[in-house]
This record gives structure tokens, sequence and C-alpha cells, in this order.
């Protein structure tokens, strides 16, 4: 399985959501919470030309293997991994 990382803010329920459904798919992620830090927020206007959360990110980072999702809702994150997933 890809690294998942979510970037998140306290009280996003569209954050909670993708948070909740990748647990209950047992799926591994780490969590950036950009509440009160804006810098993290800058990081996301300059990767990917927006300031809002969810963002998540699938593949491998480091590497430079991976892609965003960027669209709120869960249709789009289910796509997404099963798109890294075909890839293997």
């Amino acid at each position: 399985m890809a690294n998942v990382v979510v970037w998140s803010k306290v009280g996003c329920h569209y954050c909670k959501d993708v948070k909740d459904y990748l647990t209950e798919q047992n799926i591994v992620f780490q969590d950036i919470d950009v509440t009160d830090h804006d810098y993290l927020r800058e990081v996301l206007q300059a990767k990917y030309g927006i300031r809002h959360v969810p963002v998540v990110e699938i593949g491998d980072i480091e590497k430079g293997t991976y892609q965003a999702v960027t669209e709120i809702g869960i249709e789009y994150l289910e796509k997404a991994l099963l798109q890294k997933e075909e890839v293997k």
C-alpha cells in the first residue's frame, strides 16, 4: 500500500470524513494538522494552488511519485486509491 498523508484541520467535517474512511478501510495515514499553522497552508498553496483542506497525498512523496486528491468528496479519494492499487 502506498503512503497516505492527510492535510486537515480541527473542526473540518470533510477532514473527519476522510480520516474516518481511511480508518474504516484499515489504511494507515499520517495526519498533518494545519490548524493555527498558516505556513502549512502556504505549502499547500505552493504545491497545489489551494489553501483548503482536506488534501490527501497518496504514493511516495520523497521520490515525487505521488498524487494529491484536492477535490472534496470520498468518491475522489476512493478513485485515487483504486488507481494506485492498479499500478502495483
